[in-house]
């Protein structure tokens, strides 16, 4: 027997969450001129496992290449990291992340950590245990959509996942 689930989605009722978190993630790191985008970036490179390029960031931001290679740019400029260009024998531009990339990543991790701490720390430990289960199941469903696999990942090899270290 099989048994059809409805559930009710009102326009737009996950959405204003969604915003909301993005934009305090927006205004916290802004205070260390740095944006969401640009710490996903800068957390990649830093725990990445293997040799990182443009189009792995692109994979693991679920951004298009031409988003990132003008994120790259951005932060190139502001010194947050370096692309070393094709040489013989490497068929792919490098992005390294530079001390001060490390520096600033160090800096916004915490703070990130910090707001997600805040924003569920009133909510009983059963409740946060339901929340990340819920938000867990939906990425994954997204994830699986987009055909992508979550799991462990397997040191410097483009497409597979990559941990992050939290």
């Amino acid at each position: 027997m099989t048994v059809d689930v409805v559930v009710e989605v009102k326009p737009l009722s996950w959405f204003p969450w969604w915003v909301a978190v993005n934009r305090l993630a927006e205004a916290r790191l802004g205070k260390i001129n740095l944006t969401p985008e640009m710490l996903a970036v800068l957390w990649a490179a830093r725990d990445y496992p293997g040799r990182l390029i443009p189009a792995e960031i692109a994979r693991l931001t679920h951004r298009e290449n031409q988003t990132i290679a003008g994120l790259l740019n951005r932060m190139e400029k502001f010194g947050l990291v370096q692309r070393i260009p094709k040489r013989k024998g490497k068929p792919f531009t490098e992005v390294k992340l530079t001390d001060k990339g490390r520096k600033v990543c160090d800096a916004g991790v915490p703070i990130l950590k910090s707001m997600v701490s805040e924003l569920i720390s009133d909510m009983p430990a059963k409740k946060q245990k339901e929340c990340q289960e819920w938000h867990k199941g939906l990425r994954d469903k997204a994830m699986d959509k987009l055909h992508v696999e979550i799991g462990p990942a397997v040191v410097g090899v483009p497409g597979k996942p990559v941990p992050v270290k939290w």
